[in-house]
């Protein structure tokens, strides 16, 4: 399966202006924290997880790939 790239400084701005941390994060998306690290820390992901990741910002998938 074809993997995408999470951004970081993307990721990290739409988190700040939500306020959310890493763990409101991961109870939205609705792992553990540590899955949610896991998540995040890979950047590389299926474009299902990443789908999964904008669900939870309540975002567009595309405000947190890379270009």
């Amino acid at each position: 399966m074809r993997k995408v790239v999470i951004d970081d400084a993307k990721l990290n701005t739409v988190m700040a202006g939500k306020k959310l941390s890493v763990s409101m994060l991961a109870e939205i998306y609705g792992v553990s924290h540590s899955r949610i690290q896991t998540i995040l820390n890979s950047k590389t992901v299926t474009p299902i997880c990443a789908g999964r990741l904008a669900d939870a910002l309540s975002v567009d998938v595309t405000e947190i790939l890379e270009d």
